[in-house]
This record gives structure tokens, sequence and C-alpha cells, in this order.
């Protein structure tokens, strides 16, 4: 039987080589390839062509969540398995819009994470039920708005940065540290954008941002 073959992007070394344990002793399991950055990731897809890609959210350089979106844009059927230590809606609810098959936190046992990778394989999605809980709860908490589809609403140059920016998962702190401005400034920003928008909830600001900027 053909193995299923794995590609690792993740900038931690040890996390490398604990996905690449892991796996090992599965017959029908097989790491292809590792890259230490997203940048280095797309190189090895020129040549290589995993069946499943596991892949981090906080990487220097190109974020997880751009090199998702960007993955899924060239392959729609891309088989991508977020491996992360961030659990909160917001991230996961931006991977699985962005492409992400998958979500498996790296506090959680081997044994599931076995069992990720082949359900994700398998083309089918993948979230643990803490995370599953979690998410839908957040989700629930969201009501239907048709403010957002309004051809009237029209956003400043830095309201357009931010919303960008939350499409790719960007925390406060980093929007702050990209744009040069301080996390108090990102919070008004966001504040006044969700009473622009006519949204609730930063959750839906971020569900927001990502089908925006996947359109544009």
């Amino acid at each position: 039987m053909p193995k299923t073959q794995l590609l690792i992007i993740d900038d931690h070394p040890m996390m490398r080589e604990a996905l690449q344990m892991a796996t090992l002793g599965e017959d029908d399991l097989e790491v292809i390839g590792e890259a230490a950055s997203a940048e280095e990731g797309f190189k090895l897809l020129e040549s290589l062509q995993p069946d499943v890609i596991l892949i981090d959210l906080l990487m220097p350089g190109m974020g997880g969540l751009k090199a998702i979106e960007q993955l899924f844009r060239a392959n729609p059927g891309s088989r991508i398995l977020v491996i992360s230590s961030l659990e909160d809606e917001d991230k996961i609810l931006a991977a699985i819009q962005a492409g992400a098959l998958g979500y498996y936190p790296k506090t959680a046992a081997r044994a599931h994470l076995l069992e990720a990778i082949r359900t994700v394989a398998d083309g089918l999605p993948y979230l643990p039920n803490g995370i599953a809980l979690k998410l839908f709860a957040g989700l629930r908490k969201q009501k239907p708005t048709g403010q957002t589809s309004s051809p009237e609403i029209t956003l400043t140059a830095r309201q357009h940065e931010i919303l960008s920016l939350l499409a790719e998962g960007r925390s406060d702190e980093e929007i702050a540290a990209t744009l040069h401005i301080e996390t108090a400034t990102v919070r008004s920003h966001i504040h006044h954008l969700l009473q622009r928008l006519g949204l609730e909830s930063r959750t839906q600001a971020v569900a927001f941002a990502a089908r925006q900027y996947r359109q544009d």
C-alpha cells in the first residue's frame, strides 16, 4: 500500500523532529520533506508532491495563514493540517477559511496527531472535540447581518490595512508592530471597524476580512 507522504513546515527544529519521530514506525506515513519557513516550503513543493502539508501558523517571514491561502489558491485540492499552539477561535476560523482542512493543537497526544493526519489525508476535515466546541460556541454568538455586503460602506486606507492583517490572523500586537503604531490604536481602529461594518465581535471581523481579501 502506498504511504501517505508528508511535508512539514515549522520554524522550530525540535517541533519538526518531534513530528518526524511521531510518524516513525507507521507503515502508512512517510515524511518526505521539511522546511523552516513558508518560503522554503514553497521551494520544496516545486519538486515534491506531498499528500498532506503540516504547517505552523506563527513563523517568521510569510505567516502560516498567508501561506495556507496561497497554497489553497494554487491548488484547491491541497490537504493542509495546521499544527499550532494557538487555540483561540479567531485563528482557527481564519485558518479554515484560508484553506486548511484540519487544525491540531501541539499540546494534544501523539495518537490524536496520527488520527488527524490520516483523516485529512482522506480528504475529511479534522478538529479535536475541544477545539470544535470552542469554534462552535464562537460561531453561535455571531448573528447574521446584511450590512457587511452593503456597497455604501467605505473604509479608510488604514482600516483596509488592518483588515488585511486580520485576514492573515495577526494579533493586535503584531498589527501594531507592522504598522508602527500603538497597540491601543489598533484596538481603537478595530472597534471603529466593527461599528462601520455592523459586526459584533473580532471573530466576525476576521471572518469578513478573510472573505474580502481572498476575493480580492
